[in-house]
């Protein structure tokens, strides 16, 4: 997502090719994809990783600035930076050492991850945040890192790509009635989204209103089955429960969020969150947990409501959600105030054009450094 909407704009100040993961992206101007090296498809998705990071690196020959995003590509940087003698600049999305619930998905290769990660950031030329949160977070994680190379650029949302339409179509197909209140989450099964807390609450949230979980991708299949089970106790207590398991188009999710009455963001950990803004750029007002980079986005009582997230006391958290909810269902005015202020936020304070403005500040701060 931060990519496709940032190299748009970056273009227009630089040239920039693009190394990606997966099938050919036909179509697409100087867009390369990697696969994994023969043989290592189907071994653990670290090792998988860094033979497509391998391959990346080989062919970088000739750039001035390598800059990756996630661990995923983290290595591919920081080999690129070693054997091309290039500054390495490196976005943080993500850090593996708060997200240890990863170690289901990659049992041993979370270890390989981490020691990834670690050993790009502590050898970049700069590190682009995402948030002062997450700058927080990178120096607390790797604190030998020097706090000038951590740069603050904060993500983006494009108002043009969404926006509040009428459409309503794509609720219609599933059953959604478009004209009751509808509570919203968008986003994949995993620990880190905290769908689970969203299932829990919904207990609690007025049953006037309808439950709709765009949720799909279940990082493991323990995760799957519990979200599985989880969503079937609470359609058994509650009517008006939808769970859309497919990937949305982006046409629908603007449906999905221009119609919700309240869009719920439950994550236990967030960078920034861009979903919000797309909800804010929808018109939604959101409810939010207030970790991470999230209170730089949702203004709380002037975009949406934001909860507390206590890891030690998961019910008073559900709880607190479930309330800012039913606050916000019981006021549609109010919602519909705080949505109106939230996509005037997002258009005039998440540009792409400034965040690749502010991109190639720091990759000439990096030549410099290099």
């Amino acid at each position: 997502m931060h990519v496709g909407f940032l190299v748009p704009r970056l273009r227009e100040l630089i040239e920039v090719d693009v190394h990606c993961f997966g099938a050919p992206r036909s179509g697409e101007p100087s867009v390369r994809s990697h696969s994994p090296a023969p043989g290592l498809e189907h071994a653990n998705a670290a090792l998988s990783t860094l033979s497509v990071d391998l391959e990346m690196a080989a062919v970088l020959e000739g750039v001035q600035v390598a800059h990756s995003h996630t661990w995923y590509a983290n290595m591919a940087g920081h080999l690129a930076k070693l054997l091309h003698g290039v500054p390495h600049v490196v976005t943080a999305h993500s850090l593996e050492p708060r997200r240890p619930w990863k170690a289901e998905q990659l049992g041993g290769g979370y270890r390989i991850s981490s020691w990834a990660e670690k050993t790009a950031y502590e050898a970049a030329d700069a590190i682009i945040a995402v948030s002062e949160g997450m700058r927080r977070d990178v120096l607390d994680c790797y604190p030998s890192l020097d706090p000038e190379r951590v740069h603050v650029v904060r993500n983006g949302i494009d108002t043009t790509a969404y926006h509040p339409v009428t459409e309503t179509d794509a609720l219609t197909s599933h059953g959604i009635d478009p004209d009751r209140p509808i509570v919203a989450f968008v986003g994949r099964i995993t620990r880190q989204k905290g769908v689970g807390h969203l299932v829990a609450a919904a207990h609690r949230i007025d049953r006037d209103a309808q439950i709709v979980l765009c949720a799909g991708a279940p990082d493991t299949p323990e995760i799957a089955e519990e979200t599985r089970a989880a969503v079937a106790e609470l359609a058994a207590a509650r009517p008006g429960v939808f769970w859309i398991q497919k990937m949305l188009q982006p046409a629908e999710v603007r449906q999905v969020l221009s119609r919700a009455t309240v869009f719920v963001c439950p994550s236990v950990y967030e960078p920034l969150g861009i979903v919000n803004l797309e909800a804010m750029a929808c018109g939604t007002a959101v409810v939010a947990s207030d970790v991470g980079g999230i209170p730089e986005v949702v203004d709380h009582g002037r975009t949406g409501l934001l909860v507390h997230y206590d890891e030690q006391a998961h019910a008073t958290f559900q709880d607190g959600l479930a309330d800012a909810v039913n606050e916000l269902l019981r006021d549609p005015e109010r919602a519909a105030r705080l949505g109106e202020a939230g996509r005037q936020r997002a258009v005039e304070e998440f540009s792409w054009a400034t965040v690749a403005e502010q991109t190639v500040e720091v990759y000439r701060a990096a030549l410099t450094r290099a």
